[in-house]
Parts: C-alpha cells; sequence; structure tokens
C-alpha cells in the first residue's frame, strides 16, 4: 500500500517521470530510406564493389542490378530478387523470409540460403556453391538430389 502511494505520488509531482512510446515505425521508414539511398548510391558510383544491406528492413531490389562483388542481405526483410540478377561474388540470403528465386538468377561464389524459408530453386539457376544448412528445402531433397535438379550448381552444401 506504501509503495502505491509513493508511486501515485511521484506521478503526481512530476508528470515527465511518465514513459512515452518511441516513434518505431518512423524509424523503420528511415532505415528503409537509407536503404533505398544505398542502393542508388552504388548504381550511381558504378556498381563496384560490395552492397551491404545486412539486417535492412528492405523488400526488394531494383531490376537489371548487377553486383561486381558480394550482395550481403542476411538478416533482412528481403522477400523478392530481380529477374536476371548477376551476383559476381557471393550473395548471401542466410536468416530472411525469401521463399523463391528469380529466374536467370547467376552468383559467381557461394548463394548462402543457411536458415532462410527456402523452398524452391529455379532449374536455371547458376551457382558456385548453393548452401542450404536448416532450410525446408534441404529437409525435402538430398545434396545429390538438388545438384541432379540444378545442373549449372557447381557444388550443394546442406
Amino acid at each position: 500500500m506504501k509503495f502505491n502511494n509513493l508511486y501515485k505520488s511521484l506521478l503526481e509531482q512530476n508528470e515527465s517521470f511518465m514513459f512515452t512510446a518511441r516513434n518505431i515505425g518512423g524509424r523503420q521508414k528511415r532505415y528503409e530510406q537509407i536503404a533505398q539511398q544505398q542502393i542508388q548510391d552504388y548504381i550511381k558510383n558504378g556498381s563496384k564493389g560490395d552492397l551491404n544491406l545486412t539486417g535492412m528492413p528492405i523488400k526488394s531490389l531494383p531490376d537489371g542490378l548487377k553486383i561486381s562483388s558480394n550482395l550481403k542481405l542476411s538478416n533482412s526483410s528481403i522477400e523478392t530478387l530481380p529477374p536476371g540478377l548477376i551476383v559476381h561474388g557471393d550473395l548471401y540470403l542466410n536468416d530472411t523470409n525469401i521463399k523463391t528465386l528469380p529466374k536467370r538468377l547467376k552468383v559467381g561464389g557461394w548463394l548462402n540460403l543457411m536458415g532462410s524459408a527456402i523452398e524452391t530453386l529455379p532449374k536455371d539457376l547458376r551457382a558456385g556453391v548453393l548452401y542450404l544448412p536448416y532450410t525446408p528445402i534441404s529437409k525435402k531433397y538430398t545434396p545429390k538430389q538438388l545438384k541432379q535438379m540444378l545442373p549449372k550448381v557447381m557444388e550443394v552444401l546442406t
């Protein structure tokens, strides 16, 4: 009872003591703007080097995007990739909710889908190494089956 009276007294004396909810929606929108600006700057600067969008609240990428090195989308909100995306290095999609990949996707190095929600893969997928542990598709197929289904993938690891 004493605690309740003390708490009530503090609140009455100092209204600034009240907690206010943070503007989380505004912060999310700002992060989305930052991610879009990073992509535009990358394209404007000749698409050279890595594009790192790790943890960003980005849902998709622009059509015709070509990455000269690595594309890092780990722990992001990515849902779709543009058809014909070319990544000369590694593509990191680990720990994302992506369920499908686009047609004509080309990855020169590793395609890391570990812990993603990937359910289907395009038959024309090209990649050096397809890395699939802890995914729905790795529970459905063996590495040998996936390699037979994806002749343009050099190695499959589950």
